[in-house]
């Protein structure tokens, strides 16, 4: 399903269509990810995705997600005005952060079993996936060292489908 997602997108994609692909990958990171059991609250806990800042996707996100599950875990959309540790996200999505820095967002939440995803500007900062646009098509390069770092690995089936990985030292 993820490579329809990549095939899909049209050269210069409106922006509404470019945060149409950017809401599905977000949800679809997550069963490519390894998630400790401290990342959920419980065994049916969700898996929450957070979106700091200016929110692009508006209720596309939420619709997208709507009835998913992960195993037991169903997703839930919190918008959220700032990153801190102990937040209760497992994804965290900056694009236009609004009240703190991508960079300082991201050291709130370093070493945090939190996937972090970034988009535009905030890209710069890091982050283990990092949305991109190439050649009119949404794709991601990926930071395999800082997802096994804060105990998020990902899995090899994802990180095949980066525009580039940033590989951790074996």
């Amino acid at each position: 399903m993820l490579c329809l997602t990549l095939a899909g997108a049209a050269p210069a994609p409106p922006a509404s269509l470019e945060y149409a692909v950017k809401a599905s990958y977000l949800y679809k990171f997550a069963p490519f990810v390894q998630w400790p059991p401290q990342a959920f609250a419980s065994p049916d806990a969700p898996i929450t995705i957070c979106i700091l800042g200016d929110d692009p996707f508006g209720p596309m996100l939420d619709d997208v997600v709507k009835g998913q599950h992960v195993e037991a875990h169903p997703y839930l959309v919190r918008r959220i005005r700032a990153a801190a540790r102990g937040m209760g996200c497992n994804i965290l999505f900056l694009a236009h952060p609004t009240t703190q820095s991508p960079a300082e967002a991201l050291r709130a939440v370093a070493g945090e079993p939190v996937l972090t995803v970034t988009d535009g500007a905030a890209a710069s900062a890091g982050g283990m996936i990092q949305f991109q646009l190439q050649d009119g098509r949404v794709r991601f390069n990926a930071d395999e060292a800082a997802a096994e770092a804060s105990g998020v690995p990902i899995s090899s089936k994802l990180l095949d489908l980066a525009a580039s990985v940033h590989r951790a030292a074996k």
